[in-house]
């Protein structure tokens, strides 16, 4: 495809030739002649002087450099866009496999693609355009919308409701028991069983062997447009907010709730009932055991504000050397 009809379907500003031929989107560092890069992190913008690459697309601001350009203000969106112009995920074939198991009750839009050994119970309602891969278990009386797609060995629990446009990635298990136990006189522990239910809202995504926990009364709600990682965790009863990024091996205890915007980076924890306000940012590793005003970028345990904890961490390994002088000074 030539880089002119390229600038035109991404609706951005080309200069340069635009009569090369592009033949795939690549990394900077991997990029060839013929190949379609981007520079959205700063730290990358001197790698777009020396990559092979015939265009990059980048910000509109960037400094003139030898190579063709797409110039867009928002340059890692043009470089998704970019990608479906090359790349077309398989598309399954359409109808229901002799091996899956529907039951008579069961009602699914026009347009499904029910592949082998998939099992849905009495009484679920899916909406038009479902995509069901291999061993998606959808129990009894759940609801879901329309073009829903679950990946192989996807489980969506009783009575569960998911919205429009919603991609349960493989193995993610939507409304399996809270975590909720009683203690008894004699010390062991009395099963409380998890009455509620999980909604998650239209176009959220949950990605593999994720968890997101029924309510032991009510509802965990994950918001519109949410989007969950791989391996996170959604403990019962939480509220996760519209547009908010749980990223992988993130841990919310029960009765979580989390504001819109929010970016929960790589495996951190929330206790549980605390509220995380909107637009908050915890970084990598932080443990929340309180609630954290909107607004806040924090890091660390316990979670302290981000650039108190830049300032922590430099001093802390400058501890012993820090103790030898004060043992020093003792001893004058």
């Amino acid at each position: 495809m030539k880089l002119t009809d390229i600038a035109a379907r991404l609706d951005c500003v080309l200069k340069g030739d635009g009569d090369v031929e592009i033949t795939g989107v690549v990394g900077i560092e991997e990029a060839e002649t013929g190949h379609l890069t981007f520079v959205s992190n700063p730290k990358y913008a001197g790698k777009a002087r020396s990559t092979k690459a015939s265009a990059i697309i980048v910000s509109p601001d960037f400094p003139e450099i030898e190579s063709a350009t797409l110039r867009s203000g928002n340059p890692y969106l043009t470089f998704a866009r970019a990608v479906e112009l090359f790349y077309a995920a398989p598309k399954p074939a359409p109808g229901i496999d002799p091996s899956a198991r529907i039951s008579a009750s069961a009602r699914i839009g026009e347009g499904a693609s029910i592949a082998s050994y998939v099992v849905i119970e009495d009484d679920v309602h899916i909406g038009r355009n479902c995509t069901l891969r291999p061993f998606v278990h959808i129990s009894r009386g759940a609801r879901i919308g329309d073009n829903f797609r679950a990946y192989s060995h996807v489980s969506v629990r009783e009575y569960c409701q998911i919205g429009n446009s919603v991609i349960l990635q493989d193995g993610a298990k939507i409304g399996t028991d809270g975590y909720g136990y009683a203690k008894q006189d004699d010390g062991s522990y009395y099963k409380i069983v998890q009455s509620g239910i999980v909604v998650l809202e239209d176009d959220v995504e949950v990605g593999a062997n994720a968890t997101v926990d029924r309510a032991t009364i009510g509802e965990t709600r994950v918001r519109r447009g949410a989007k969950i990682d791989n391996l996170v965790q959604v403990g019962h009863a939480s509220d996760v907010g519209e547009n908010t990024l749980l990223c992988a091996q993130v841990g919310l205890a029960g009765s979580s709730k989390i504001g819109r915007s929010v970016i929960l980076t790589g495996q951190v924890g929330v206790a549980g009932h605390l509220e995380i306000g909107d637009r908050v940012i915890a970084t990598a590793q932080t443990g929340i055991p309180n609630s954290i005003e909107p607004g806040k970028v924090v890091s660390g345990y316990p979670a302290i504000d981000n650039k108190l904890w830049l300032k922590s961490s430099a001093i802390f390994k400058r501890l012993p050397e820090i103790l030898k002088r004060v043992e020093a000074l003792e001893k004058k």
